[in-house]
């Protein structure tokens, strides 16, 4: 999908930063656009690019820099590049955030993130139901199609994980390649970013707390004591607080805001995000989680009265698929939840463009009943003509649209 944003954007933008966690895929996107090619990972080209960043930027253009956080003043050249000269088409910068301190690239360099593989984009289904068509809905328009996935596929699909490079694998090689990313994370990428982890096993804890709240609100305290439990030291704020912001920068928390509608005439909702690693792969690896555990509903979870462990990571991945779908209109995507949790629906997907809705129920069922609907007819009562559609997303076989005007579409089915 990134592909398709980014072949609309670069005839037309200056210079545009393909942002995501590692591994994801942005230096081979990146790669087939570039005439000019600085992998500022590599000390040598690092060192010429640091030394003079102008013979760099005035290189063949699109020119690309790849892991450019390695060399800091290269943000701040090609910004100021794009002040005196706002072509399109100059400049590609693929890695994460850029460090605090780093000035905003606002206006000058456009930021495009990257996530993991959609299952469209793995090549396992078929999407037949598209997020633009749902904004031309209005509960009428109709939704069909069949997918031969079901509970044990969505299952196996989960823990493969949607990293671009670890498709080829399965079994044992594949839980050594995510073990190896994860204690990258901690032993690697934290320090490069700046954030000096001097107990390696309290950050692992304090990852796997993390991994077990997937699709939850949370709080960081609870996390944090989960962290810790059985021990009689718990870590400091000023510990954790650091992971957050670093791990978040790395992109591997992609955690969901709480809707703030603009209007707000809609009171007493919570400000509290919900938690999201960049690739649910990664949450059930950091808990143990395996095929035989989740389909027999074990595992760790912090809402043991609403679901399962597999639950969480099916709307894990049905949040991802809606991420990346949603770049393509542009939209935000959020949740709304109650602070009392009396209501909540599980994603908001908000048009750039317009304001307009279309609201997302996630439910680890191949049957939908009025109870895994109720809070969308709700949400349709409190926001009237700016919600313009309202799925429920499954592990069913069909899409379809029930007779209250509510649609049920199979994730697999669901596309840009």
């Amino acid at each position: 999908m990134v592909d398709d944003v980014l072949d609309d954007l670069l005839p037309a933008l200056p210079a545009i930063l393909l942002d995501g966690p590692k591994a994801v895929g942005k230096t081979a996107t990146a790669l087939q656009r570039a005439q000019t090619v600085w992998r500022l990972s590599r000390p040598p080209q690092a060192a010429v690019v640091s030394a003079d960043p102008q013979q760099a930027l005035n290189a063949a253009p699109p020119v690309l820099l790849d892991e450019y956080q390695r060399v800091l003043p290269v943000f701040d050249a090609v910004r100021e590049a794009v002040d005196e000269d706002s072509a399109p088409g100059r400049f590609l910068l693929t890695g994460s955030a850029p460090p605090p301190g780093s000035h905003s690239g606002a206006g000058r360099i456009t930021t495009v993130r990257v996530r993991p593989l959609t299952l469209p984009e793995r090549g396992v289904s078929t999407a037949m139901v598209s997020l633009a068509s749902l904004f031309e809905g209005s509960f009428t328009a109709p939704v069909a199609g069949v997918s031969a996935l079901g509970l044990a596929d969505y299952t196996d699909l989960i823990l493969a994980s949607g990293l671009p490079g670890l498709q080829h694998l399965q079994g044992r090689p594949l839980q050594i390649q995510l073990d190896g990313y994860l204690d990258r994370i901690v032993e690697r990428d934290m320090r490069e970013d700046g954030h000096d982890v001097r107990r390696p096993a309290t950050l692992m804890a304090w990852l796997r707390a993390y991994a077990a709240s997937v699709s939850t609100t949370t709080s960081w305290d609870k996390v944090r004591d989960a962290a810790s439990a059985g021990s009689a030291v718990k870590p400091a704020r000023s510990t954790t607080g650091p992971y957050v912001d670093t791990l978040t920068r790395l992109r591997i928390l992609d955690d969901v805001p709480a809707w703030i509608p603009s209007h707000n005439h809609l009171k007493r909702l919570t400000r509290s995000p919900k938690h999201h690693l960049a690739d649910p792969a990664l949450a059930a690896r950091l808990v143990g989680a395996t095929r035989a555990s989740l389909l027999r509903g074990a595992g760790e979870t912090f809402t043991p009265l609403d679901g399962t462990y597999l639950g969480q990571l099916f709307e894990s991945l049905a949040t991802l698929s809606v991420k990346v779908f949603a770049t393509s209109l542009p939209a935000s995507v959020s949740h709304l939840r109650l602070d009392s949790g009396r209501r909540e629906v599980d994603l908001i997907v908000e048009r750039d463009s317009d304001r307009a809705i279309v609201a997302f129920e996630v439910k680890l069922a191949g049957e939908v009943n009025y109870e895994d609907v109720k809070h969308l007819h709700w949400l349709r009562e409190q926001l009237g003509e700016q919600l313009v559609d309202a799925v429920v997303l499954t592990t069913g076989p069909a899409a379809y649209r029930r007779p209250d005007g509510i649609a049920v579409v199979p994730l697999a089915l669901l596309g840009s």
